[in-house]
């Protein structure tokens, strides 16, 4: 996918928001993420009826004065929640769509139900289909990268890994799972388009072969610090950045 040149520039993570009162993934954060010509990274959770959200957390707690699951609400509900201290409210895909218009690059992240039966998935194809600015999807489940191998093959699609060894996060996962999620052996199903691996296990052997051997684009998330983006300049194509601007 040679047209994937326009992943390879600066990406706000979330948008470029701030403790100001730019709430993360909200239109405000995006407004300013276009504003200086920055490609937005933004995180799409499964609400009710298998729809998608633009939101980061699974629950509302952190970010709304609603309590409870993302996914116990239709997203009609869910646009009428305000972001706490801020002025915006939850966006629909289509609402992010219409805003961004093409305008710069959009990235979304899918907050994969991990289920594998593809609904999610389906649905955010859906809306994408008639969009014409540049968009691709991505997730950590390479399963729900595969479902969009099927149901949108020509959808630019990438895969997130990490070392994956914070049991935290990722306590749902098997030890050989983690292996080949970290070492991108997943990529033989999941068929990615690009890659986008964590700062802080770069420089790595897999998500560098797939870069240099395979010409995968490779990004990197979340760059933080002015280290971080010395190490993003030498390992990556570009950067997912918050807290600093490149």
């Amino acid at each position: 996918m040679g047209e994937l040149y326009w992943l390879k520039r600066p990406i706000a993570h979330r948008g470029l928001h701030d403790d100001a009162g730019v709430v993360e993934n909200s239109a405000s954060a995006v407004a300013a993420a276009m504003g200086k010509g920055y490609g937005v990274e933004v995180d799409l959770q499964c609400a009710a009826d298998h729809m998608p959200v633009v939101f980061h957390d699974a629950t509302l707690d952190r970010l709304t004065e609603e309590t409870g699951p993302v996914s116990a609400h239709k997203v009609s509900t869910l646009r009428t929640m305000a972001l706490r201290g801020s002025d915006d409210h939850i966006l629909s895909l289509p609402d992010l769509l219409s805003l961004v218009n093409g305008f710069v690059p959009i990235v979304l992240e899918v907050k994969s139900t991990w289920t594998g039966d593809g609904q999610f998935e389906a649905h955010i194809a859906r809306t994408l289909a008639t969009y014409s600015g540049p968009v691709a999807v991505m997730s950590f489940d390479p399963h729900s990268v595969a479902a969009f191998r099927r149901v949108a093959p020509n959808l630019p699609r990438g895969l997130i890994a990490d070392r994956f060894d914070n049991m935290e996060h990722w306590s749902q996962l098997t030890f050989p799972q983690r292996f080949a999620m970290r070492h991108l052996l997943t990529s033989t199903f999941a068929r990615p388009h690009f890659i986008a691996y964590n700062i802080n296990a770069l420089p790595a052997l897999a998500p560098l072969i797939a870069w240099t051997l395979f010409g995968l684009p490779l990004l990197t998330w979340t760059v933080r610090t002015k280290a971080d983006r010395e190490r993003a300049l030498q390992y990556a194509d570009a950067m997912i950045f918050e807290g600093i601007e490149p």
